[in-house]
């Protein structure tokens, strides 16, 4: 495998394309994970441009809170106010020490790094022993080092900045550009979307690159980022402010009607707000009876060849649909649900961007509706597949933000 060159390090850095002088100190370490890693043989697997990735992802997080460059501390910050917890998935003990470095936070970076690049381990365990294995290798590398690592210069990129100092407004593009697009803990998070927007026509040509420019910029105005899915408006206030940016106003709830389809709805359905349907055929026949479409009609045609269904109502909202994931959903009165079919594929609904609605999701955890959901695995006992649903269950609205992204939080 070829080494990590300096240019590979220094696009991750915020003071790109300017060269610092503890970078080589920086680069000689990210290539000595990488030798171990060679040697080792535990991600031989992955194509060796994402083995160079990830060992840039660890070295980010390194360099971060040697200099408590204050994204990581972010991170935790969020973590802590949204979940109760300092880290997704893991649990530590008294030895932890808030921003430096620590065994738990390599091995949730290892994971982070590895799901969110390659296609083939997007569904990784976070409890994996390749994650366990190389997080430890890495960490063991990096802790012997830790008391005389020089602070990476140029890394304090929030130092003296101030949002509302239009003096520091130069200084905070350049920190926006930074995070969004090349720092370690939110971009990995981002790859997926960007390579859908390198998809989109004409963009990934070499005399469109206005266009692309434009697109990004559109990108990191609107779109969340990071494991946790904030838009790079919260993450610039947790940075420097350490807390999010206030919240907009609430409008006061409107006194309207409720949307035309929801008495039909909840009258044709016993006062439900949700209902399942086996086939186009029953869900067809629904539009038709419950809601007053129009008769001998093949309504919505384009779901015929969708194996199952779930309609939800909502009194403002009006009226969705999902398809394909009601056999996923242990409701009681869900006619659809296959608990064999349920354990493969019930996580998708979580890690699969456009596959269930925020809005339906919510509400299928809010009834606990989702218990055969788990991570990939072998499971010798039904012991083991409770533990595993239960690490999906305590952290599925961040598994929901880190691989949705704003199929989640864009609701």
């Amino acid at each position: 495998m070829k080494a990590i060159t300096m240019q590979q390090f220094l696009v991750r850095q915020p003071s790109f394309p300017e060269e610092q002088p503890t970078d080589i100190y920086y680069l000689k370490l990210s290539n000595r994970l990488l030798d171990i890693t060679v040697g080792s043989h535990l991600l031989d697997e992955l194509p060796d441009v994402l083995v160079q990735r990830a060992v840039l992802t660890v070295i980010g997080y390194y360099q971060d809170v040697i200099a408590d460059g204050g994204v990581w501390r972010a991170f935790i910050t969020e973590t802590r106010r949204l979940y109760g917890r300092t880290l997704p998935f893991y649990t530590h003990g008294e030895d932890y020490i808030d921003y430096e470095l620590n065994r738990e936070d390599v091995r949730f970076i290892v994971w982070y790094a590895i799901a969110m690049s390659y296609e083939k381990m997007r569904m990784l365990s976070p409890e994996s022993q390749l994650v366990k294995q190389v997080a430890d290798m890495w960490y063991e590398e990096l802790e012997a080092r830790y008391d005389d690592a020089p602070e990476p210069e140029g890394y304090r990129v929030h130092q003296e900045l101030e949002i509302t100092n239009p003096a520091d407004g130069q200084g905070l593009l350049k920190l926006a550009n930074w995070l969004f697009m090349h720092n370690y803990l939110l971009t990995p998070a981002f790859a997926l979307t960007l390579s859908h927007i390198m998809a989109e026509p004409g963009l990934a040509e070499q005399d469109n690159l206005p266009k692309l420019y434009e697109r990004l910029e559109q990108a990191m105005m609107e779109d969340p980022t990071g494991p946790l899915a904030l838009y790079l408006r919260e993450w610039i206030y947790l940075i420097l402010e350490g807390h999010l940016p206030p919240a907009p106003v609430a409008e006061e709830s409107s006194a309207e009607k409720p949307h035309p389809y929801y008495e039909k709805f909840i009258a044709a359905t016993d006062g439900r707000t949700i209902a399942f349907f086996n086939d186009y055929e029953s869900l067809n026949r629904f539009f038709i009876d419950a809601l007053g479409w129009s008769e001998g009609e093949e309504h919505l045609p384009q779901l015929k060849d969708a194996h199952d269904f779930i309609v939800m109502v909502n009194r403002q909202k009006g009226m969705l649909l999902a398809k394909d994931i009601a056999r996923c959903v242990a409701a009681p009165f869900n006619p659809c649900y296959d608990s064999a079919y349920a354990r493969t594929h019930a996580i998708e609904l979580l890690t699969e961007r456009g596959r269930c609605p925020h809005d339906l999701l919510e509400r299928i955890w809010q009834e606990d509706w989702l218990p055969d959901a788990v991570f990939p695995g072998e499971y010798p006992d039904e012991e083991r597949r409770i533990e595993a649903h239960r690490l999906v269950a305590e952290n599925h609205d961040f598994i929901a933000r880190c691989y949705l992204q704003q199929y989640y939080r864009g609701d």
